[in-house]
């Protein structure tokens, strides 16, 4: 059959926004054949039945009165995904509810990265069909693995086609299966969009990645690189502030090959996006996790934004093993692709080979940024049983994590995941697997990473209600978690706190003050911003931007950017040493009439000291 993008007037541009196909136009199955079809031959994006006379009769109920449950599973970017299905549901009228016995239908976001999730899907789908629930299931897992038994006789959509969420849901509500999956055009950012936190922005650059992992099925799911403009993703920035935002994170499968695609780098984009960031720092920007391989061609330049006063001094660079050997077999990346766009054509140029990245690059990314970026806080990965991985191995990755004492360590098993090489190789014996896993937590968790912030005041910016519901949750700079009492009403605002204590994964603390956008502002302008030198020190104290610091030439490069305006005691020495230089500067600016008079009123004063005693003498002398 024709791919559906066919069915419309005008083809290869889809159906806009929330368009819904008239029934006649998309193919659909009534679920009483499902049966009939074999999954695994069906390579069109939609499942199709020969036989439009016999489907099912529409729902009896109104097109989107329905309540929808919406279940996410994995990464930032499938929450993203989730927010944008969301907010297009609502936008037509579907109510949602976190209540699953609630809803008419279960919209199931899945992820690929490791079995638990997906067995956990497996669960979900398992419970909504003997619930009687329609189904509909997006996400990694369609995409990746379109012959899946879990995925028949239920609605899938893929992870370029959340756009279309609207269409699917209908016809799964009417008793159709609907199956859309192929399509070469990302969806738009400007999609209705209804957000978990109402202070956070998950904001995806790119889909895909370059890489070429042995052990990971999110390529086959996600792709080829693909990444937004920049001009789309900057006019999204400045939507989200608008409306409220106040964290950005920046998502993707590996944000620092972002552009690679379409003539640009993460460099690029960030300074572009830093630009629209309001200058009383009540928006932040998180970057996102990148791999080691294209941060190191860019590291001067992405410290210069993490000094930024309104970014995050905070980045996820997964290492996955200390050992270059396992490194070899299980992260093989593609250093330099091309692709060029001439008329309509696209056409795609490789240079290069491929090349592992080696725990020393990741050790340079590390060491590097450290050392500039003040207060730099990395957090990283670990697969504990790659196959092949000898006690050796395993050795050099626990020296790894004890040279740097990460904050934050993400430590897994390996998951073979079907269809990827990895599986295939030999694996290392479940039990080692687990006993090297149980060693590498417990020399993580043996680091006291915040000790000696007691007594310390901070500023934070307080986003969310913790799990606790009894905390509120705020973070540094550094992007270390501060858990702090106070009203709701603050959410969404900044804050200097007092740290009263420190636990293992974050640190307490007591609001001092909460910062307006007034007070911040009226700080920011009596702060005297000296001139940037090549020298980092000169200027570190000082909230100044890469660019008001240093000038557009230089990038921010050579200048420390994470002034911090909530240091009183550094505002009122500063003042004080104002008014002294100022007093100094009254003096070094007398003229020759100024010292004249000065002179004559000193020469007066002595005349009259010396007629009083003279006057005062000769009386005395007479009696």
């Amino acid at each position: 059959m024709e791919d559906i993008e066919d069915l419309f007037a005008g083809g290869a541009g889809g159906a806009p926004p929330g368009f819904r196909l008239p029934l006649n136009a998309v193919g659909v199955n009534p679920k009483r054949n499902a049966s009939k079809r074999s999954v695994s031959k069906q390579k069109d994006e939609v499942t199709t039945d020969s036989n439009r006379d016999s489907l099912a009769p529409p729902s009896m109920k109104i097109p989107g009165t329905q309540t929808i449950y919406i279940k996410t599973f994995g990464c930032s970017h499938n929450q993203s995904d989730s927010e944008y299905m969301a907010g297009q549901l609502t936008a037509f009228g579907y109510g949602l509810t976190e209540v699953p016995e609630d809803a008419d239908l279960w919209l199931i976001n899945t992820c690929t990265v490791k079995s638990p999730s997906q067995s956990a899907m497996s669960t979900l789908i398992t419970r909504g069909r003997s619930g009687k629930k329609p189904l509909v299931i997006a996400g990694c897992v369609p995409q990746g693995s379109r012959d899946l038994k879990e995925l028949e006789g239920v609605s899938v959509v893929g992870v370029q086609q959340i756009d279309r969420v609207v269409e699917i849901v209908e016809e799964t509500l009417k008793g159709h299966e609907v199956r859309l999956l192929n399509r070469k055009t990302l969806p738009a950012l400007d999609l209705p969009k209804v957000r978990r936190n109402n202070f956070i922005e998950i904001l995806p650059i790119n889909v895909g990645c370059l890489g070429a992992c042995t052990y990971c099925k999110t390529k086959h799911a996600r792709g080829h690189l693909g990444s937004y403009t920049v001009e789309s993703l900057v006019e999204r920035v400045r939507t989200v502030i608008s409306e409220g935002v106040k964290e950005i994170w920046l998502s993707s499968e590996d944000t620092g090959a972002y552009g690679r695609d379409i003539g640009v780098n993460l460099p690029i984009l960030l300074n572009a996006i830093v630009k629209e960031l309001p200058s009383d720092q009540s928006t932040m920007l998180r970057i996102g996790m990148t791999n080691p391989p294209f941060i190191l061609e860019h590291l001067k330049e992405i410290a210069a934004v993490l000094r930024h006063p309104c970014v995050y001094t905070f980045l996820h660079v997964p290492v996955q093993s200390g050992s270059d050997a396992v490194l070899t077999v299980s992260s093989k990346l593609c250093r330099t692709v091309k692709i060029l766009f001439e008329s309509h054509l696209k056409i795609s140029l490789v240079a290069g080979h491929e090349q592992e990245y080696t725990s020393g690059e990741f050790r340079t990314v590390v060491d590097t940024l450290t050392e500039l970026v003040p207060g730099m806080q990395i957090a990283t990965d670990i697969i504990c049983g790659f196959p092949g991985e000898t006690d050796e191995d395993f050795s050099q990755t626990v020296g790894l994590i004890k040279d740097y004492k990460f904050a934050q360590v993400h430590i897994s098993q390996f998951y073979p995941r079907p269809g990827t090489p990895a599986a295939k190789m030999k694996k290392v014996q479940s039990k080692i697997v687990k006993q090297r896993s149980r060693e590498l937590t417990c020399v993580f968790e043996a680091f006291a990473p915040y000790t000696g912030m007691e007594g310390k005041e901070e500023r934070i910016w307080i986003t969310e209600i913790a799990t606790d519901g009894v905390h509120l949750v705020g973070h540094t700079k550094g992007y270390i978690q501060v858990l702090v009492n106070g009203p709701e009403s603050i959410l969404g605002t900044s804050a200097i706190a007092r740290i009263t204590s420190v636990g293992r994964w974050s640190v307490f603390g007591e609001v001092i003050e909460t910062l307006s956008s007034t007070n911040v502002a009226t700080k920011v302008r009596e702060e005297k911003k000296p001139p940037c030198t090549s020298d980092v020190s000169t200027c570190e104290t000082w909230a100044c931007s890469a660019e008001s610091c240093c000038g557009e030439g230089k990038s921010g490069e050579a200048c420390d950017v994470s002034g911090d305006i909530t240091k009183q005691d550094h505002k009122t020495e500063g003042k004080s040493k104002k008014i002294e230089e100022e007093k100094q500067e009254v003096v070094s600016h007398w003229g020759f009439v100024d010292k004249a008079l000065v002179c004559g009123v000193f020469v007066s004063s002595l005349t009259i000291l010396v007629l009083m005693i003279s006057i005062a003498s000769r009386a005395f002398l007479r009696q």
